[in-house]
Order: C-alpha cells, then sequence, then structure tokens
C-alpha cells in the first residue's frame, strides 16, 4: 500500500493523476482475478494486463519505501552514534530515487502501438555505383549480425544484386520481441568513407545508401480491397533472384490508388512470392498512414530523434578513421568493425533510444 505522502511531490499534478489510475486498475485487476466464474480467456485477459501494470507499481511501492526510509535516516543525523551510518545510506538512496522515478515516469510516455510489431528492412543503394551497392550489402549484414545478436529471426525476401556481390535494393523481414522497437531510428540515409575495392588510386570515396525500417503490418491494420489490385507475373530473371525458373513464379503487385509497387520472385513458388508481396504492400499501406498521422500530430517532428525522413543523413561510418558517427545525436565510437558486423550496433540504438526518451520525459514534466 503506498503512503502517498511523499512519493507524489516527485511528480506533476497530471502525472500523478495517471500513476494512481494505474495503481487503482492493477488493484481491481487482483480482485477480479481472485474472484470465481472467470472463463480461461478472461482469466488469461485479465493476467495480461495485470503483468503490464505490475512493474511500474512494483516501481511506485519501491519508490515509496525509499523515500520514508530516507526520511527515518534524516531524523537520525542528529544522533552523533548513527550519523555516519545514516549518511552512507542516505547516499545509496539518493542515487536510487532518482532511477525508480525515472522507470516510473517512462511507462507514462504515450505508447507507439507499432513497438511490439515486427519489421520489413528495405535498403537502396545510392549515390557512388558499385560501392554503394557493396555498402547496402554491409548494411544488410550489419542487421542481420544484430538480429542474431538479439536473437531474432532475419529472412531476405527479395533483393536485386549487382555482379559483384552488392546490393541494388534489398528486402528483409525481422521477426521477434520488439523489432521495430529497436530499429525505428534506423530509417534515412547512411554514408560511408572508405577506399572502394574497385579505386586503383587509393582515394577514400563517400558514398551512401538509404535504409527504411517499417513496422509490419497484419491484415487488421490495414484494408486492401483486390479490386484495387493489378497482380502481373513473370519469369524470374538475372541475378536479381536466387535462381532462374522455367515457370512464371514471379509477381508485381501494384495498388492502383496509391501507386505503390512491390515485386517479389526470390520463391520458387508464384504463391509464396504472392503472399510476400501482400505482406510487403500491406507493410507499405500501413506505414504511409502512421508518417501522415505523425506529421499531422507532431508540430515539432523534425525535433525528434528519429523523424522518419528517408532523405535524412543520419549516420556516417568513416572506414580511415575507424569511426561511426550518428549526427543526430552527435555521437561517436571508434568501433566501426563491432558496429558494423552488429555485434556494438546496440550501443548505437540504445543511446537513440535514451535520447528520445530523454526528450519525451522533458515535454511530460514541462
Amino acid at each position: 500500500m503506498l503512503s502517498g505522502k511523499n512519493i507524489w511531490a516527485l511528480f506533476t499534478m497530471s502525472m500523478q493523476e495517471k500513476l494512481k489510475t494505474i495503481k487503482s486498475r492493477y488493484d481491481e485487476l487482483a480482485s477480479l482475478m481472485s474472484t470465481t466464474g472467470l472463463s480461461g480467456d478472461e482469466f488469461t485477459k485479465l493476467s495480461m494486463e495485470y503483468a503490464e501494470l505490475a512493474p511500474v507499481v512494483e516501481a511506485m511501492e519501491e519508490l515509496d519505501s525509499a523515500l520514508l526510509e530516507k526520511a527515518d535516516l534524516e531524523s537520525m543525523l542528529s544522533d552523533p552514534e548513527m550519523k555516519e551510518m545514516a549518511e552512507e545510506e542516505i547516499r545509496t538512496l539518493n542515487s536510487r530515487i532518482p532511477e525508480l522515478k525515472k522507470q516510473i515516469s517512462l511507462v507514462l510516455i504515450p505508447k507507439d502501438e507499432a513497438d511490439k510489431k515486427n519489421a520489413i528492412l528495405e535498403i537502396r543503394a545510392g549515390t557512388g555505383g558499385d560501392e554503394a551497392a557493396l555498402f547496402a550489402a554491409d548494411l544488410c549484414s550489419m542487421y542481420r549480425g544484430y538480429a542474431a545478436k538479439m536473437g531474432w529471426k532475419f529472412e531476405v525476401v527479395e533483393a536485386s544484386e549487382n555482379d559483384i556481390g552488392g546490393y541494388r535494393d534489398v528486402v528483409a523481414e525481422i521477426s521477434g520481441t520488439n523489432v521495430f522497437a529497436k530499429l525505428k531510428f534506423e530509417s534515412g540515409a547512411h554514408r560511408v568513407q572508405r577506399v572502394p575495392k574497385t579505386e586503383t588510386q587509393g582515394r577514400v570515396h563517400t558514398s551512401a545508401a538509404t535504409v527504411a525500417v517499417l513496422p509490419e503490418a497484419e491484415d487488421v491494420d490495414v484494408h486492401i480491397d483486390t479490386k484495387d489490385l493489378r497482380v502481373d507475373t513473370y519469369r524470374a530473371q538475372g541475378a536479381g533472384g536466387q535462381h532462374v525458373n522455367k515457370t512464371d513464379s514471379a509477381v508485381r503487385i501494384t495498388h492502383l490508388p496509391t501507386g505503390v509497387v512491390v515485386e517479389m520472385q526470390e520463391a520458387r513458388s508464384q504463391l509464396k512470392n504472392r503472399e510476400k508481396a501482400m505482406k510487403v504492400l500491406r507493410t507499405r499501406l500501413y506505414d504511409r498512414q502512421r508518417q501522415k498521422l505523425a506529421e499531422e500530430r507532431a508540430e515539432d517532428r523534425k525535433t525528434q530523434v528519429g523523424s522518419g525522413d528517408r532523405s535524412e543523413r543520419i549516420r556516417t561510418y568513416n572506414f580511415p578513421q575507424g569511426r561511426v558517427t550518428d549526427h543526430r545525436i552527435n555521437l561517436t565510437l571508434y568501433k566501426l568493425e563491432e558496429v558494423i558486423s552488429g555485434e556494438a550496433l546496440d550501443e548505437v540504438i540504445d543511446a537513440l533510444i535514451a535520447e528520445d526518451q530523454a526528450t519525451a520525459l522533458a515535454k511530460l514534466n514541462s
């Protein structure tokens, strides 16, 4: 039970009301789950909501307890025999209390409903010719490595290769826990500075590739009327697919109202290619809806860590100096090889998430 005597002073009035609502709902759920006559589905639904609220309520109770303990310790400071011990424990509490407050406050930040979704990753070579295509392949490998580290499934569903092993464009499906929440700030223009394999004079060139990370849409997220689709089939060709078919297994789907086109030829089965193409199409249309809504709602969108603008230069990979710089948060790491392998990419991603949370918290407390 919260005393309420100390904890509420740390939060604004609006935050207090939200926290009280959370605590009230948490107690209500505990009561509901103890009643008899609930069906299995009803109990599961209630217990899932209860589990989501539990961490914040536990943090609230821990914060309340810490504040009460601090008050008790402060009353001991006038006692010469207890003063040294009390001061040491107060210092410990003073470092713990802000962390608990932050942990609680983060729950109050409006959630992006797409955060729990899987993601469709699209990488396209930009300026730089063959070197840009090689860089696009490096980025694909980087995200594959990061996915493996996170325990996610990474599957290339469509790729257009050049003759030296690069990608003109590549589309991958990444599935796992909170994939979009982790990768959503990766969208934008990535730049590489290095000596290309094709360079004979040893000169450093600058090339680029664009990355788009889209939350994977489900049937309920976007409705597609079949009469709005034009479906063409053709024979898979060249290095763009893993094979060259003797049947028309490749599929091109055009969404007539928007002009969005998706082509798929990686699978040997036309049905499989059509299913994959529809998944990508739904995702792109869903992303269009999200982008439009975000632009309407967020006047200060350009001040956020990730605006989602595909043309925004977000990161530079400088091979001669062995550094990676994310320009949005002025973060530079001298561990390029570890980042490009995916092993240390989380250091960049976690910093971006922390910056976004700090901005949201500042707005929440203003």
